[in-house]
């Protein structure tokens, strides 16, 4: 736990920096994670770069869905601020929760809205022209997004790029579940057997 001294007005930039980063989460909160690391290891050291990399893999993990690597995140913060106030155990707890309350609500909050609105637009206007090529223009941004965060998860833990098999498998099991009916859970179940006989 890496002491933080965060004061409200820290807290107010957080809730912000996820008030705003929601609107840009398209294809998932998951592909902003690039931005993420960013802000909160790189630029403000709220949480440190295995804080930040064990989250992800963890709520990944974890049963639900992936946005709650978000919580966890804001846990972690919350558990560095309360380490650099000085808190008890208990207080420990609170600012845990205070720390994973004041991400989840900002990177939820306009998001929702915005779906909200716009689905139903969409849904009453979805034979125009515009909002076919909307949803067709989104693939590829995803995809770029989804890339990105793979690399910046790979370089937090040491896979550089010059490690092109790992690389060319990643391309592979993507081109597989794109053109093919192959569940991604056998490919998931596979990385998995050959990850725990040492072979990737």
């Amino acid at each position: 736990m890496t002491p933080l001294a965060l004061e409200w007005t820290g807290w107010l930039q957080l809730f912000g920096y996820y008030l705003g980063l929601s609107l840009l989460s398209v294809g998932g909160a998951i592909s902003t994670a690039p931005d993420m690391h960013r802000i909160l290891v790189s630029e403000h050291g709220w949480i440190s770069d295995p804080q930040f990399a064990a989250s992800i893999a963890l709520a990944q993990a974890a049963p639900g869905p992936n946005v709650l690597f978000i919580a966890l995140l804001g846990w972690n913060v919350g558990l560095n601020a309360a380490a650099g106030a000085g808190a008890g155990s208990g207080a420990t707890w609170g600012w845990a929760l205070a720390g994973a309350a004041v991400c989840m609500l900002g990177i939820m909050l306009p998001s929702t809205t915005l779906t909200l609105l716009a689905t139903r637009w969409a849904h009453r206007n979805r034979q125009r022209r515009a909002v076919r090529a909307f949803r067709l223009g989104l693939a590829p941004i995803v995809v770029g997004l989804v890339a990105a965060t793979a690399w910046v998860l790979g370089r937090a833990h040491g896979v550089a790029a010059s490690d092109w098999p790992l690389w060319l498998l990643s391309v592979a099991c993507g081109l597989l579940v794109w053109r093919t009916r192959l569940h991604l859970l056998w490919l998931l179940g596979a990385g998995a057997a050959l990850g725990a006989a040492g072979w990737v």
